[in-house]
């Protein structure tokens, strides 16, 4: 009986043993199953090996300066740059895996351990998801789906983090993660974050810094440390971190309390294409990259573009600025423009000038000026897409709107107001622009570019695109020509008297009989050195007389002035419009030993794993000997010892304008300095073109309209609106001595055939002169 009973009590406990055999069993056939399911493309496709090997991800194109230094970016929506694992703080890892994924390291893709405790708690004590599932989701399978879709993701995920596992080590799927997500705030990846809440790169990264990044994987839109965001949740979110990272032993408990105390300490530094460094640069630089991919196909893998994308394929683009010079250029153009500017609007105030900020226009040609503004707006061209007739459009001009306008006053370079945008193209046309482009002569590269005061609001590139007569700057061109063709030197004199070209000579349809500057003439014979150097109109007109027009635009375009010029004698005082890159082009052939080197903006081109795509020849031609060069170089230092750069010398003037702008001397440089000023009708146009052995900058200042103009040539001058700038510029950048700026004297030619040492002739003809006169004084 007792037996029967042992029995019958022994039964259930085997149907438990076997029912739970067969549940054990089916459970794992279920799960190979559905892994089997999911690997055939049963719940969606998976990406192939092809795939997995090359994730589809877009990325950010980098703009390198000549020192290394990030200048920019172009992207679309992910500015994003890759790092490798090496370049990543150990702390940084130490701050995701302590809080993502504590045993990651230890398993293949799935963490079984934090799976059963995901199914058996809801989830109420953490999720299951490790680093290698959180990286499928976001390269392959996009955001979180909602009901049975939700799970037959979540398998993918599994199977793509398996192959991940597979296919890459730990660190490099660490790498990978860090570089995907999105930190917010156009901070794609870990290398924009850091770059954008931090100001620095990651290797660079603190402990504390590195645990709010990290922070911010759990929800970077609710965790986003910006004012206007969650700083306090995102302080709360990093301590988190911290305490995590103590957890496991990364960091001792006294640093998590000390590190814990701490501000989050922003460097909040957004990037965006219409600010940071270089940023007419980078617009030009644009252009430049849409004419090299539609010359350049890309050897596309399956499921890519065949296309190059700037904004999209993660290209590396190695170019010739200089951060270090370029940021002295920018600081140089802001300082002068400031003072330049206020001294503007105090002499356009509608007490001095009605037709402010336009000069010498009547009310109907200020009007034109004002309608063609409004037609070529970006409102006017919106409106007109969005079906508005005209008269809506031009009573939509008329109403004052809030609005931020551009001003020199601000930090920010932005003042809120209330104005008409009819009015608000009035008030923006009143701003003075500039271009200055700076290149080394021998190699064509080019260091520094800024094409406007600011692009924001000013998005016109003045350096390349933008064309305004040259004034007196052209006349190295005349000089050089006469000194080739004729060969003069710059101590041969010629009077100084009016000089007139008839009728008919040279092409001319009128007598052509230009004035000084001053309307006034010495009588005197003088020096081409000095003529140079006073910007004598009279000497430069008898020069382009005796060589002929042809072979003055013959010189230029050698010289890389590509505009049509008109064969005609009034082009010797610079009347042809002309851009800052050509002009700062054309005087490096006269630095380089008469050699004229096209300038050069990228160097290299490198795709996203380091394949050079495109490497650049330098363009060179022999313009004129090395003794003619020399001659007009020679000629150039003249401007700077005795004409209207003189001033870079002392850094002071009579003018009670300088002494307002500037404390003190600022530039009293010593060093050889060849340039020259130049001046356009009415004050419209204010040139500097200045050299140094290894350095040529050009540097231009006017209005937009050039009816936007000074009254008086006082401060209407090349000397006074452009010759700052540059002075500037090269103290700048002869205080740093890494630039290696040269100080030197231009490279004299051995046995040079030009005479360049006036005293030296004056002596000669003062001792001539004596013997004359002793002969004279003989009694035969």
């Amino acid at each position: 009986m007792a037996k029967a009973v042992k029995k019958k009590e022994s039964k259930p406990f085997f149907k438990f043993i076997k029912w739970f055999w067969i549940l054990f069993v089916v459970g794992i056939i279920s799960v190979v199953l559905i892994f089997l399911l999911a690997s055939m493309n049963a719940f969606g496709e998976l990406p192939d090996f092809e795939r997995l090997e090359n994730p589809q991800t877009n990325l950010a194109s980098q703009i390198i300066s000549s020192d290394g230094e990030l200048l920019g970016k172009y992207y679309f929506e992910d500015n994003r740059t890759d790092v490798a694992y090496e370049q990543l703080p150990k702390h940084l890892v130490d701050a995701l895996v302590a809080t993502e994924d504590a045993r990651y390291f230890e398993h293949s893709g799935i963490d079984a351990r934090g799976t059963l405790r995901a199914f058996f708690y809801l989830g109420k004590k953490g999720g299951a998801s490790t680093i290698s599932q959180q990286l499928a989701k976001q390269l392959f399978t996009g955001q979180a789906a909602r009901g049975w879709q939700r799970y037959t993701q979540k398998i993918k995920e599994w199977v793509i983090a398996t192959r991940l596992e597979r296919q890459y080590t730990k660190e490099e799927i660490i790498a990978m993660y860090f570089n995907i997500y999105d930190f917010g705030n156009n901070a794609d990846g870990i290398r924009s974050a850091s770059r954008i809440y931090f100001g620095k790169e990651p290797k660079d990264l603190d402990v504390k810094e590195s645990a709010m990044l990290v922070g911010m994987f759990k929800n970077s839109s609710l965790y986003n440390p910006t004012p206007k965001r969650n700083p306090e949740g995102t302080l709360n979110r990093r301590n988190v971190v911290l305490a995590q990272m103590a957890k496991y032993g990364y960091i001792t408990q006294k640093e998590k309390d000390s590190l814990q105390k701490t501000p989050l300490s922003l460097n909040f530094s957004p990037e965006n294409h219409k600010e940071g460094l270089a940023t007419y640069f980078r617009m030009y630089l644009q252009g430049f990259m849409s004419d090299w991919a539609k010359k350049n196909p890309k050897p596309a893998l399956k499921g890519e573009r065949d296309k190059w994308n700037l904004f999209l394929d993660g290209l590396k683009i190695y170019t010739t600025i200089d951060s270090r010079m370029q940021k002295n250029a920018e600081v140089a153009v802001e300082r002068h423009m400031t003072k330049l500017q206020a001294e503007f609007f105090v002499q356009n105030t509608p007490e001095r000038n009605k037709t402010a900020p336009f000069l010498d226009l009547n009310k109907d040609e200020v009007n034109r000026i004002l309608e063609r503004g409004m037609k070529t707006s970006d409102r006017w061209r919106s409106m007109k897409r969005n079906g508005k007739s005209e008269k809506e459009i031009r009573a939509a001009f008329k109403k004052p709107i809030p609005m931020k306008v551009f001003s020199w006053t601000t930090k920010t370079k932005n003042k809120d107001t209330v104005m008409s945008p009819l009015d608000s193209i009035r008030y923006h046309k009143s701003f003075l622009r500039t271009a200055m482009m700076s290149m080394e002569p021998q190699t064509g590269h080019v260091k520094a570019w800024v094409g406007g005061i600011n692009y924001k609001y000013f998005q016109y590139d003045n350096v390349y695109s933008g064309s305004r007569q040259a004034g007196s700057t052209f006349k190295p061109f005349v000089y050089a020509a006469a000194i080739d063709q004729l060969r003069l030197s710059p101590c041969d004199s010629i009077m100084d008297t009016q000089h007139c070209i008839a009728a008919g000579k040279h092409g001319n349809t009128d007598a052509w009989c230009p004035k000084n500057s001053d309307g006034k003439y010495s009588g005197e014979m003088m020096t081409l050195k000095k003529a140079l150097a006073k910007s004598v109109n009279s000497v430069t007109a008898k020069l382009i007389d005796e060589v002929g027009p042809a072979p003055v635009v013959q010189m230029a375009k050698k010289l890389g002035i590509t505009k049509e010029l008109p064969e005609v004698p009034s082009i010797a005082l610079g009347t042809a419009d002309m851009s800052v890159y050509e002009m700062v082009g054309a005087y490096g052939a006269f630095a380089n030993q008469g050699v004229y080197v096209k300038p050069v903006m990228v160097t290299r081109i490198e795709d996203k794993n380091g394949t050079v795509l495109y490497e650049y020849t330098p363009e060179t031609r022999d313009v004129m000997s090395k003794d003619v060069a020399y001659a007009v170089v020679n000629l150039m230092e003249g401007v700077t010892n005795e004409g209207s750069g003189a001033r870079l010398r002392s850094g002071s003037s009579n003018a009670k304008f300088y002494k307002e702008v500037m404390t003190g001397h600022p530039y009293e440089l010593s060093n050889p300095i060849a340039g020259k000023t130049g001046t356009t009708q009415n004050q419209s146009d204010g040139w500097f073109m200045g050299m140094v052995p290894n350095l040529v900058t050009g540097v231009w200042v006017g209005g937009e309209d050039r009816a936007t103009h000074f009254r008086s040539i006082r401060y209407g001058q090349g000397a006074t609106m452009a010759l700052p700038i540059w002075g500037m510029y090269m103290k700048a950048n002869y205080a740093d001595k890494d630039l290696g700026i040269s100080d030197k004297a231009f490279t004299k030619p051995k046995n040079l055939s030009i005479n360049v040492d006036c005293a030296k002739v004056r002596k000669e003809m003062q001792q001539d002169q004596r013997v004359d006169d002793d002969i004279e004084d003989l009694d035969f």
